[in-house]
């Protein structure tokens, strides 16, 4: 288990990240959401232990992340959005690095590359940025690490790729693994992401599992808006809404209508679920 306690970063005199405190949990897909400047990058890189907290605290089974230990660096993957591509070839490439991540497995990788529908004899050089990033993919659930942090691990992938992403990432995990995903596409990851974190500026706006959200909201896709409604948007034929679920009823959540009501109500979604 990771535990996150009143966590704090600048860049110069731009504070990025304030009082960040959250719990990560093994056997967990948690979805790390916000705007583009609110610290989702920094906060997966301070959790792969490549920043120093400026204040606060974080402790991954009760190492210091930055403290860059053996023990925690062979059970870790942080794989970042944008990606350097050697000259070898992918195959060779993945065992010789692989060697420095102790449950790493050859055969998992090559399996990976082959649902992915990637030529693991191929160059990096000369893949394209969707082969690239595939590449990485596979490799990193290769590692068969304990904690694994992806940024934008979507970005550059057609529709066909993300829905083998998903599977594959179903696949290759398995209870031991806490993996948090930085994400701005959401829609290619709503089935699978659970819990939801929301980053602000300087603070976290829900931190929740899917079971916990649906309890506190109702997401409607009707034709006729609700007096309390947190957030609408208008769909062919009618609306999808978010609005406290005061009645306890089941329903789907809808990843974008959550992310939009959560940052026009703020003050009400964090007061709604302080206790969760």
């Amino acid at each position: 288990m990771i535990k996150v306690h009143d966590l704090a970063f600048s860049y110069s005199n731009t504070e990025v990240l304030k009082h960040i405190s959250l719990e990560i949990l093994p056997g967990k897909i948690y979805g790390l959401l916000g705007e583009n400047g609110v610290g989702k990058t920094t906060l997966l890189t301070l959790l792969a232990g490549l920043k120093k907290p400026q204040q606060g605290s974080i402790l991954a089974d009760s190492q210091n992340p930055y403290s860059r230990k053996p023990e925690y660096l062979t059970d870790m993957y942080f794989l970042p959005d944008e990606l350097a591509a050697p000259t070898d070839r992918a195959i060779s490439w993945a065992r010789s690095n692989g060697k420095f991540w102790k449950n790493y497995s050859q055969q998992m990788f090559e399996e990976i590359m082959s649902l992915f529908e990637t030529d693991a004899n191929a160059r990096l050089s000369t893949m394209s940025t969707g082969q690239l990033k595939k590449t990485y993919i596979s490799f990193a659930l290769a590692c068969r690490v304990k904690y694994l942090f992806m940024d934008e691990p979507t970005n550059g992938l057609d529709i066909p790729s993300k829905a083998q992403f998903r599977s594959v990432l179903l696949k290759y995990t398995g209870e031991e693994t806490a993996i948090v995903i930085s994400t701005h596409q959401v829609r290619d990851l709503e089935n699978i992401i659970d819990p939801i974190v929301i980053l602000d500026k300087q603070d976290v706006l829900l931190n929740a599992s899917v079971e916990q959200i649906t309890s506190k909201l109702f997401f409607d896709y009707g034709t006729s808006l609700h007096p309390e409604s947190l957030y609408s948007e208008q769909l062919p034929g009618g609306f999808v809404q978010v609005y406290p679920n005061t009645l306890s009823q089941d329903s789907k959540i809808n990843i974008e209508a959550l992310f939009n009501a959560v940052h026009k109500n703020k003050d009400a979604v964090k007061a709604l679920f302080l206790n969760c």
